[in-house]
């Protein structure tokens, strides 16, 4: 085999090799607030918005801190620095990408999921 395909070869296996690390490196896990507290890297956790405690928008820090249910009724409190997501009151789900410092569950991104501009699509 020539010397240029054997490179060839190599240098694609590498960036194969690469793209993989990459894809795997950064994708972020769906789980629940017992088990991100067990291992300390950032995850997904979906949940309900817990009204009944309390929760603050702190506009000098520019920082929204409020209390989640996940799916498997474990609550923690969020810290987000960021603003309240408008829609946030009214969503059924919300979404927190981050992870645990201590007791508190420190956010990087809030999504909210609003299903009511699905509502009338599903009653058809």
């Amino acid at each position: 085999m020539k010397k240029k395909y054997l490179i060839g070869i190599i240098a694609g296996i590498a960036l194969v090799a690469l793209a993989i690390y990459s894809f795997d490196a950064s994708k972020i896990e769906y789980s629940d607030f017992a088990t991100a507290r067990q291992e300390h890297k950032t995850v997904q956790i979906i949940g309900s918005w817990v009204k009944e405690l309390p929760s603050n928008y702190d506009s000098q820090n520019n920082e929204f801190k409020f209390h989640l249910r996940d799916e498997k009724n474990g609550i923690a409190e969020v810290l987000y620095k960021g603003g309240k997501p408008n829609n946030f009151d009214i969503a059924p789900m919300v979404v927190v990408k981050g992870k645990f410092e201590g007791d508190i569950f420190m956010a990087s991104e809030v999504l909210t999921k609003c299903p009511s501009k699905y509502e009338g699509k599903m009653q058809k």
